[in-house]
């Protein structure tokens, strides 16, 4: 038996009146998920904790069968682990993104979290040169995907309360701010790095290009690094991630999953949705029992409160993801089940996330019988009744086995 995990970051919303009270779910044309969902198990899960921050990180360690209550840290230390980034115990790591920040009037504004998603290749030069400048024994960078990138303090405070750059957008940061204000040695290393960005020939040339400059830093997410006991250990399974992001990529690192790198995944729009899927089946092919395919695009799509861009995505994950390995698991791998599920809702009218419970599907190819018509969105989720508490619940039920508890 095969194990595959399909993620639509983000594809969760609420009713929009856009949509005559529809969620982008509902409208999308989704055979794929409908497929699924009509001949499997429907339902809802909790991906976050009471209590805790509903982020990508917290929702896929969640959905990868853990407890994020327990293991989690923070985001940046989770990111570092996929850049392959040697921490000491007292070193705390901050997701750290190139941001457009624009004054208007007597305000200073979160304008744009990505820097209009900068190309990775103008990204690192810009934090190549700001280590040259800036870096010192205690603050330096290390360059990731696009705009996201690691910020390491060495000794630095893990307590101190950050806050995520998508949820302040279009927003005075000043509030924000004062986080920094109240860190002398890590507000020096921001201002000065506004300085010198403002003044960087990237920056020049977006600016005559009219794109957005990448004009600061804002870190975020910062913890020390976390233990995670390995996949197989927990649940008896060899297994594979598909993913561009490095939060995804991290989490397989320290779960001790083999990272699969697919030719045109970007974390965006523009991903590479029929590469990851047929890297997955092979990975199944090649030996893998378990296999999480991660695609962030509408994620990124609600971020930007575009109701056309999310459907857009969610359409492509399902016609070219989705419906791609439910094809190529047919003919080439025997047996499997396939769950289906989105981390956590991005509401449009909201451009970042929310903690409500999301739903979830899962087919297994020796049981294909028809069992409902309903499709694959938050409502017909809620109307089964099922309910899955905690993601490692979820996933004990997907892979038909209890997980192998730590002693105490």
């Amino acid at each position: 038996m095969k194990y595959i995990i399909l993620i639509g970051d983000g594809m969760g919303d609420f009713p929009l009146k856009e949509l005559k009270g529809k969620t982008p779910l509902e409208e999308a044309l989704t055979p794929g998920m409908d497929f699924i969902a009509q001949h499997g198990v429907l339902g809802l899960v909790r991906t976050i904790p009471s209590g805790m921050e509903p982020g990508s990180d917290v929702a896929n360690l969640a959905l990868l069968g853990y407890r994020p209550e327990e293991q989690y840290t923070g985001r940046g230390p989770i990111e570092a682990a996929s850049l392959g980034i040697t921490m000491r115990p007292e070193d705390v790591a901050f997701r750290c993104n190139l941001v457009t920040l624009k004054r208007q009037d007597d305000r200073l504004v979160m304008y744009d979290y990505s820097a209009g998603h900068i190309s990775t290749e103008e990204a690192h030069v810009l934090i190549k040169d700001l280590n040259d400048h800036l870096a010192s024994d205690k603050l330096f960078l290390h360059p990731g995907k696009s705009y996201r990138h690691i910020l390491i303090w060495r000794g630095g405070p893990e307590g101190i309360k950050t806050y995520p750059p998508h949820d302040l957008l279009g927003r005075d940061i000043y509030e924000a701010w004062l986080v920094y204000e109240n860190e002398p040695i890590l507000r020096d290393f921001l201002i000065k790095a506004m300085a010198f960005l403002e003044r960087h020939p990237i920056n020049r040339k977006r600016r005559e290009e009219g794109k957005v400059p990448a004009n600061a830093l804002w870190p975020w997410g910062q913890g020390r690094m976390p233990r995670i006991e390995p996949f197989v250990e927990k649940w008896g399974l060899e297994g594979a991630v598909v993913a561009a992001v490095d939060l995804i990529r991290g989490l397989g690192v320290l779960a001790k999953l083999k990272i699969i790198d697919v030719p045109g995944a970007t974390g965006y729009l523009d991903t590479n949705y029929e590469g990851k899927a047929l890297a997955a089946v092979s990975a199944l092919k090649e030996g893998a029992d378990f296999v999480f395919v991660h695609v962030e695009a509408p994620d990124e799509a609600s971020h930007e409160g575009s109701l056309e861009l999310k459907i857009r995505a969610i359409q492509d994950f399902d016609r070219y993801v989705v419906r791609t390995v439910l094809e190529e698991a047919a003919a080439q791998i025997g047996d499997f089940r396939l769950l289906v599920a989105t981390d956590h809702l991005t509401p449009i009218s909201l451009r970042t996330h929310a903690s409500k419970p999301v739903p979830f599907a899962i087919y297994d190819s020796r049981d294909p019988e028809v069992k409902r018509s309903a499709g694959f969105n938050e409502k017909s989720a809620a109307e089964t009744g099922l309910f899955f508490e905690t993601g490692e619940k979820l996933m004990a039920h997907f892979l038909e086995r209890e997980p192998n508890l730590p002693e105490e």
